[in-house]
């Protein structure tokens, strides 16, 4: 069960943290993967070590997700490079920390033009592949920050547009659910990455954390790939919609 080899699966944001950790997640399962960022030298690095690591194909392309022509050359390049694309995994992101009344409008466009327009963007363009072939499986990368707001750190550009991940999954998964394109979502909890890991060790946020999160941890490494593995198998055909909150139990209290 949830063998993906022969599968191609694209994966943006993956020239480091949970981008990178999910590229190999679906590799060790068989899939060859592109691997798409703006960083071509950690690219090229993290391709090398996943082809050497489970003798797969790793693709590497530069893609800035908020400009579209990067986006359609990326498409092009999949395409031509292995015929098809069978999985997205759309984690490409940034974080805006800063209180509301301090956040001027360029960080809030900022923030949503990659993490909820660069989302759009680039399920449109690949999804076009995948509607084309009837089949496809999108994953969608919000936060758990997207679900609920937050009393550690004020990031209100962050929130809407995770927010608004969540809602644009609901929608393309209804729309294109009788085309043979499953879109879901996963809504990582506190992982350390290179966005996080100065805040997530200091001393006043880990005791937050564990007044806040029921398993009183931080995620590991690797896990979030069962999640990115599950809903990017064939065996789950019937499961689309679904907001998957991988947090350590965060939204259950």
């Amino acid at each position: 069960m949830f063998n993906l080899r022969g599968r191609v699966a694209v994966i943006t944001g993956a020239s480091s943290g949970l981008g990178t950790q999910m590229a190999h997640g679906l590799a060790e399962q068989g899939a060859d993967v592109v691997l798409l960022a703006r960083r071509e030298d950690k690219l090229r690095q993290v391709a090398e070590e996943i082809a050497v690591k489970y003798g797969v194909t790793a693709f590497p392309i530069v893609c800035d997700v908020t400009q579209l022509s990067s986006v359609q050359a990326a498409v092009k390049e999949t395409v031509a490079k292995f015929g098809k694309v069978d999985i997205l995994i759309n984690n490409a992101g940034v974080g805006t920390v800063a209180p509301a009344e301090l956040t001027d409008d360029s960080a809030w466009e900022h923030n949503l033009s990659i993490d909820l327009t660069g989302v759009f963007r680039t399920a449109r363009e690949f999804g076009k592949v995948m509607l084309e072939a009837g089949y496809g499986r999108i994953i969608n990368i919000s936060s758990m920050y997207g679900m609920v707001g937050n009393s550690a750190a004020p990031a209100s550009a962050y929130h809407a547009a995770k927010g608004g991940v969540i809602n644009l999954t609901r929608a393309l998964a209804a729309e294109w659910a009788g085309r043979g394109v499953t879109v879901n979502c996963i809504c990582p909890g506190y992982f350390e990455t290179e966005l996080t890991v100065d805040t997530l060790r200091t001393e006043e946020f880990t005791a937050y954390m564990q007044r806040t999160v029921p398993l009183q941890r931080y995620g590991n490494y690797g896990e979030l790939n069962s999640a990115a593995c599950f809903l990017a198998a064939d065996e789950s055909s019937y499961v689309t919609g679904v907001i998957l909150p991988v947090d350590g139990g965060y939204t259950c209290v």
